[in-house]
């Protein structure tokens, strides 16, 4: 019985391996970023972002310049998120607060370009070219 258990175990690590060699080709050489969540307390909108370096090498610290837009399309500010260092295919979770607005009163967040882009191995480029981008929310993400 205990083998058996072992065995099943050592099968299930093994498909999980495999998926994760195979989402990473799914994937590409860019970076990902996702709007998971956004939620409001008090007067300050949190936004939630799933982030994967689909890079094989891993990125030291990035930063992108980002434009916050209102529900009617206008610019209400431009903020600097900081993601940090991003291992290669591992997802990561950041939150960034955005005190003096609401989430219902943002349309879109707008991912401008990368302020920083630091890896010893990767181009500069490597955190803006093959960019995708996606929500999970009622706001739009445009990169």
């Amino acid at each position: 019985m205990v083998v058996k258990t072992i065995l099943s175990v050592v099968a299930i690590i093994s498909a999980a391996m495999h998926a994760s060699a195979s989402d990473e080709s799914i994937l590409g050489a860019a970076v990902s970023l996702e709007l998971n969540a956004a939620k409001t307390t008090d007067d300050t909108c949190t936004l939630t972002f799933m982030v994967i370096n689909g890079h094989a090498d891993p990125i030291e610290k990035l930063v992108y310049e980002t434009v916050l837009f209102d529900s009617s399309g206008q610019v209400d500010r431009l903020a600097l998120f900081d993601f940090g260092a991003l291992p290669p295919a591992r997802p990561r979770v950041r939150q960034f607060s955005v005190p003096g607005v609401r989430c219902d009163a943002l349309g879109m967040v707008l991912i401008n370009g990368a302020n920083t882009c630091e890896s010893a191995t990767l181009d500069a480029t490597a955190c803006e070219a093959g960019l995708t981008v996606s929500s999970r929310t009622d706001i739009e993400v445009q990169g």
